[in-house]
């Protein structure tokens, strides 16, 4: 049962994360760069808050769930699942600070190319959402 809950919660950060490279960036691209960044600000820090705190839970149940059954698909589900933390921490932190640090209220011709920066750092996080999902999907399988 922790498999699958995992699975579940594995699979709504994948379902964000899609949604954010699917709509919500290609959307926010057609905006001016004034109204560009102030929308990518406020959605960042929110949309940062909820993923991180889905993989924490998405992680923790996987590592329940391969303790409980020593399914290998669940610890690798697991640490799928956590790696966009650093992935985050060290490859999109520079990118966020400095489009975080600009005046929204200001036109910043350099906001636009690094939202697509961003939005392409983006797509790893995604990337292994998914496949957590899927290890996920793999250990709730019944032998």
């Amino acid at each position: 049962m922790i498999g699958l809950l995992a699975l579940t919660v594995a699979a709504v950060f994948s379902g964000a994360a899609i949604y954010v490279g699917v709509a919500e960036q290609p959307a926010r691209l057609r905006l001016d760069d004034k109204a560009l960044l102030q929308e990518w600000q406020p959605s960042y820090k929110r949309g940062a808050a909820m993923q991180a705190s889905i993989a924490i839970f998405a992680c923790v149940l996987g590592l329940i769930a391969w303790w409980q059954t020593g399914g290998l698909a669940f610890l690798v589900g697991a640490v799928l699942i956590i790696l966009p933390w650093p992935w985050t921490l060290i490859a999109m932190m520079p990118t966020n600070r400095v489009l975080e640090a600009m005046d929204a209220g200001a036109v910043n011709p350099q906001a636009r190319p690094l939202i697509i920066k961003w939005g392409n750092l983006h797509l790893v996080r995604t990337v292994l959402g998914v496949l957590s999902t899927l290890a996920f999907l793999w250990g709730s399988h019944p032998a």
